[in-house]
């Protein structure tokens, strides 16, 4: 399997099986959507040369189902400014828009003094024995109440969630940058909060990255730190740490699709739920 989500046809993406979504056969996955939008975000925001600025908030609209077919993405420079550049990006496919984001970048400056309150839940990565540094994608590790593996059917459970990755290239032949490794991984926050007892019963409409600081690398961990749902609308939020410690926060809004449930008891599984 070529290890990456799009092979390059001229400007066109054009996704690899590794794109390819647990909902359905023909449609892709968000960490794939996600991180061709992230992708082309910053080489707009390279190209603008404005490398004082790193990437603090990343925001994507899933607003219609992105497909197996080949799909480009154009970007804009909303606002440059002295402090920050907010850019837009919108993949198309079928000459339609399929999902947008946008990002704004801000220029670094000193720590004010000062103390303010973080949360002492500090995330720990999985041990090095179990999960060893390498810039090579592999299976996620996930853990749950029966503790870290790559055994998804140990973690359809009900209990607290986290898992660690390391980002799959979005271009078959690039490496992945820290920050489209974070913009592709967020995708990934319904899993630490929308899965359950009957596997994940939710499909995300949008997801927004905030970070202060770019990640230290491609691996990266998201623990789950809030749920709500009411009327079939879920909101979870995770925080986002590298083996640096936590740097961030990830939140999805997602929709009840109970008619497609993602069952992973047996491993990674799609499974139609009954007509409702």
């Amino acid at each position: 399997m070529e290890l990456a989500f799009f092979r390059l046809d001229g400007d066109r993406l054009v996704p690899l099986d590794l794109a390819r979504s647990m909902w359905r056969d023909d449609q892709m996955h968000g960490l794939a959507v996600s991180g061709a939008l992230g992708r082309a975000i910053e080489a707009r925001g390279l190209a603008a040369g404005r490398s004082e600025l790193v990437p603090a908030r990343y925001t994507v609209d899933l607003f219609k189902a992105a497909t197996m077919e080949p799909c480009h993405v154009e970007t804009e420079v909303v606002r440059d400014g002295p402090r920050l550049l907010l850019i837009d990006a919108v993949l198309h496919q079928g000459g339609e828009p399929v999902a947008r984001a946008s990002a704004v970048l801000l220029r670094r400056t000193a720590v004010p003094d000062g103390e303010v309150w973080s949360p002492d839940d500090v995330p720990q990565p999985p041990p090095l024995e179990i999960a060893p540094d390498s810039d090579v994608p592999h299976i996620p590790f996930f853990h749950s109440d029966a503790g870290w593996s790559q055994d998804f059917g140990q973690h359809q459970n009900a209990s607290r969630k986290q898992t660690w990755q390391t980002a799959v290239p979005v271009v078959l032949g690039e490496q992945a940058t820290p920050f489209v490794a974070a913009a592709s991984i967020a995708d990934a926050t319904s899993l630490v909060t929308n899965w359950g007892t009957e596997g994940v019963q939710y499909i995300n409409t949008d997801i927004t990255l905030s970070i202060s600081r770019p990640p230290a690398g491609v691996q990266l961990g998201l623990l789950a730190t809030d749920h709500h749902a009411s009327d079939g609308v879920a909101v979870g939020s995770a925080t986002v740490y590298d083996r640096q410690g936590p740097f961030g926060v990830a939140t999805v809004t997602a929709l009840a699709n109970s008619r497609r449930t993602v069952d992973l008891s047996d491993g990674m599984t799609y499974q139609r739920g009954p007509k409702q």
